[in-house]
């Protein structure tokens, strides 16, 4: 965060100063909603929680070396007071990019990939110049603004992530952080049970496009018809990118490794180059490719690139992580969320990677599908069964669907287990997994992690089970 007085963040957020704030102290360190993580010279906001009130411990925040407490209440300590912390915290970050001229402002959205594809762009700008893009999911009216506070008078980019439960969401999120630069990624059902229906969702997103100026660029997936559509919806330049003929950054030649690892030509209006990525998922194709296109238009030339693309690693975690254990088995950690699109990719870099090997995909529910619910999960089943998978393991009895689906496929030589919960999905692979064997885990945040977690931890101890205690095998 740039430095700023007391009296400069309670005018940034229409806030008054109370116990005993002096107005001319400087905020020199980082805004933080953890009071744990307060660090001296910073800002604590005190928010208030289901299980837990941040006011509560604004007492302990002072004592970290906070300056002050941005609060929605008085506090016996020197606090910044608001009507409401959220809009205030927008506020701040958007008098803080004010601040900032030279900074460079990027926005990711989609229905799926948006973590990976901020990520991917990070690491490219990072070589450009000093950027910001924190790991992890931080795209909401709270991640989004606590993102951009992390900005510096160095800075140079800051990429933000941009989430939505609704029409006018990003609209919002633009609003606190101006975007010079877009990046739509797909427009799928993930959420559809908020938005009602796909064509709502593709306004949702697309009000990213449309909060660029007329000097900005808007990068869209040449590949979703969805997508490609929003360039009549802004007045930026577009550029396409994707592996249709007219995208203007397309990949070409695309193979897959032993490791489910793409390898393409990049094609641009400059030239060719290959590249060879050590992510997992032909979809990292796309989303690579998305990457590439901002850190063409931030000045990266075509031969630093094509070997920035193929240093590209995993930041956030449980997004495809691919891990093998000393025992012979391949896990990917695809945990952390899912929605029909991104369990598609996630089955289709299993069965890539799992090539000659017997696959496992261990699913959960997936969420805010609403009328959807379903047929989505059918779909997924349906899916993992067309594939091939070999062992379908459905999570908890929301997701039964998975297994319904898988059924429908009156060829697929494979098998189904509906286990209760993740306890019974560890025991289950506990006892059958043998060596070679690949492993997706993946399904929405209801700690469907911990079976991925418990499988990492397996794998750093001896086999827990000899070849004959191992059952049935199909």
């Amino acid at each position: 965060m740039i430095p700023l007085t007391l009296a400069e963040v309670a005018e940034a957020t229409g806030g008054r100063l109370t116990g005993g704030a002096d107005p001319t102290t400087r905020v020199t360190g980082p805004l933080e909603y953890d009071s744990r993580k307060v660090t001296p010279g910073g800002l604590f906001l005190a928010l208030p929680g289901e299980r837990v009130d941040g006011h509560d411990f604004a007492a302990d925040a002072i004592g970290r070396g906070a300056v002050a407490v941005l609060a929605g209440r008085e506090v016996d300590v020197p606090a910044i007071v608001v009507a409401d912390q959220l809009p205030a915290l927008g506020r701040l970050a958007r008098a803080v990019v004010n601040r900032l001229p030279e900074l460079t402002v990027v926005g990711v959205t989609g229905s799926s990939g948006k973590t990976t594809t901020k990520d991917l762009i990070g690491q490219l700008l990072a070589r450009l110049g000093p950027t910001v893009a924190p790991p992890g999911t931080l795209n909401n009216e709270l991640g989004h603004p606590y993102t951009v506070l992390k900005a510096t008078q160095d800075t140079r980019f800051l990429v933000l992530e941009k989430a939505a439960r609704g029409v006018g969401h990003i609209e919002y999120l633009c609003q606190i952080a101006p975007p010079r630069i877009g990046v739509v990624i797909n427009v799928g059902v993930a959420h559809i049970g908020e938005f009602g229906s796909l064509e709502v969702t593709a306004a949702a997103k697309a009000e990213l496009v449309e909060a660029l100026p007329s000097e900005g660029v808007a990068i869209l997936n040449a590949d979703d018809p969805r997508v490609a559509a929003m360039a009549d919806r802004t007045r930026a330049r577009v550029v396409l990118v994707g592996e249709a003929p007219h995208a203007e950054l397309r990949a070409v030649d695309v193979q897959l490794d032993a490791r489910g690892c793409p390898a393409y030509t990049l094609v641009t209006p400059e030239g060719s180059t290959r590249v060879r990525l050590r992510l997992s998922g032909a979809h990292q194709v796309g989303n690579t490719l998305a990457a590439a296109a901002v850190a063409r238009e931030a000045g990266m030339g075509l031969d630093e690139l094509g070997q920035a693309l193929s240093d590209l690693t995993v930041v956030s975690s449980r997004r495809m992580d691919v891990f093998d254990r000393p025992d012979g088995v391949t896990v990917i950690d695809d945990s952390y969320n899912a929605n029909p699109g991104s369990m598609a990719a996630a089955l289709r870099a299993l069965v890539a990677i799992g090539r000659g090997r017997r696959t496992w995909a261990v699913l959960g529910y997936m969420a805010e599908l609403g009328e959807a619910e379903t047929a989505g999960h059918e779909e997924v089943g349906a899916l993992a069964a067309q594939l091939g998978v070999d062992q379908i393991v459905v999570v908890g009895p929301a997701a039964a669907a998975i297994a319904t689906g898988a059924a429908t496929q009156a060829d697929w030589g494979g098998e189904t287990v509906q286990v209760a919960d993740q306890e019974a999905a560890v025991d289950l692979l506990t006892r059958r997994l043998q060596p070679g064997d690949v492993v997706l885990v993946k399904g929405s945040r209801y700690q469907t992690w911990d079976i991925a977690d418990a499988l990492r931890a397996a794998g750093e101890q001896p086999a827990p089970a000899t070849a004959a205690e191992w059952g049935p095998q199909a």
